[in-house]
């Protein structure tokens, strides 16, 4: 059964550094890209960011670009995103995602809240 468990969502003040943890199971983790998504209020959901499998590419919304990073521990089957620089409009539910044979996986969100 594919599991994927995300943490390290919070409170952070804009400008701060943030980083998420998203622990998957139930599959081979290293054949796998993944992603980070997010949904903010009232929003629809937007791609974040993309790690290729052995963690050699990545991508970026526009709008993160310069600020997040993505990287991969395929030993500890763990995905993370770093969030540096945040903004009030970097607040939403931050999911991690992973398509396999057609079919999305998602984990359960951790929420990101920017404000001061």
């Amino acid at each position: 059964q594919v599991q994927l468990v995300e943490s390290g969502g919070g409170l952070v003040q804009p400008g701060g550094s943030l980083t998420l943890s998203c622990v998957a199971s139930g599959f081979d983790f290293r054949t796998y890209a993944m992603r980070w998504y997010r949904r903010a209020p009232g929003q629809s959901r937007e791609l974040v960011a993309y790690i290729s499998s052995a963690g050699d590419k990545t991508d970026f919304h526009d709008s993160v670009k310069g600020r997040f990073a993505i990287s991969r521990d395929n030993a500890k089957n763990t995905v993370y995103l770093q969030m540096s620089s945040v903004k009030p409009e970097d607040t939403a539910t931050y999911y991690c995602h992973s398509l396999q044979q057609g079919q999305n996986y998602w984990g359960q969100g951790t929420q990101v809240f920017v404000s001061s």
